[in-house]
């Protein structure tokens, strides 16, 4: 399994957002710019995540994105499926039926059931945390400086 980048700009962009006092709002251009990432690229993954109701987007000249949620409302899953939708991870290729020349009454992936356990379980995590404990892992003593500066950057970008 590889999860493109998406979910984790993403993830980080709504970081970014919840920096913002009430009613401000952080351009979609600048946020690319800060998670490097391409401004036309990072307009569809807002677009996504406007759609999953995690954030709000407000037009205009003066307009960008702001939370519509509080981050202990945003599961780090919310995110996964807003970017990457709901597919399963695994799908059977038919691997085994083949090589066993199985008929199609005998048909069957003896990994299926492995690979649904190891999906459960890898959703229940990202399903169980939310922005908020990253948001929190964020207060540690070695980010204090940097978090400083990213508070900054974010003031000097918003728009009112």
């Amino acid at each position: 399994m590889h999860m493109k980048t998406g979910v984790e700009q993403s993830v980080y962009a709504i970081f970014l957002l919840s920096l913002l006092p009430d009613k401000a709002v952080l351009p979609g251009e600048a946020i690319s710019q800060q998670l490097g990432a391409s401004a036309t690229y990072f307009q569809k993954l807002l677009r996504k995540l406007v759609s999953a109701d995690l954030i709000t987007s407000v037009p205009g000249a003066k307009g960008g994105f702001r939370l519509k949620k509080k981050l202990e409302e945003i599961r780090i899953y919310d995110v996964y499926v807003a970017i990457e939708g709901q597919q399963t991870l695994y799908s059977s290729s038919g691997i085994l039926n083949d090589m066993l020349e199985l008929q199609a009454e005998d048909q069957c992936c003896l990994l299926a059931n492995l690979m649904q356990e190891a999906e459960t379980a890898w959703k229940s995590v990202l399903k169980r945390e939310t922005i908020a404990y990253l948001a929190e892992e964020m207060q540690e003593e070695r980010f204090k400086s940097k978090l400083e500066c990213l508070q900054a950057w974010v003031k000097e970008k918003m728009v009112l």
